[in-house]
């Protein structure tokens, strides 16, 4: 599946392959673009969850799909 990825798309998965759990926000800006195509992929999951234990606002998350 990875051999049909572009540069940038190969790039942000292995970012958040390391990463594990990653906000989206901390994404680079200029990599933001290759996350919609990759959830379309099904190659990443896209989820809300409050960032920390005292926070009621929830946060969206990115983690890679187990196959």
């Amino acid at each position: 599946m990875q051999e049909d990825l572009t540069e940038v798309e190969r790039e942000v998965y292995a970012l958040i392959q390391r990463g594990g759990d990653l906000m989206a926000k901390d994404v680079p800006f200029k990599m933001a673009g290759a996350v919609p195509s990759l959830v379309r992929k099904g190659l990443v999951e896209v989820y809300k969850r409050p960032a920390s234990s005292s926070s009621q606002k929830k946060q969206k998350f990115l983690r890679a799909k187990t196959k």
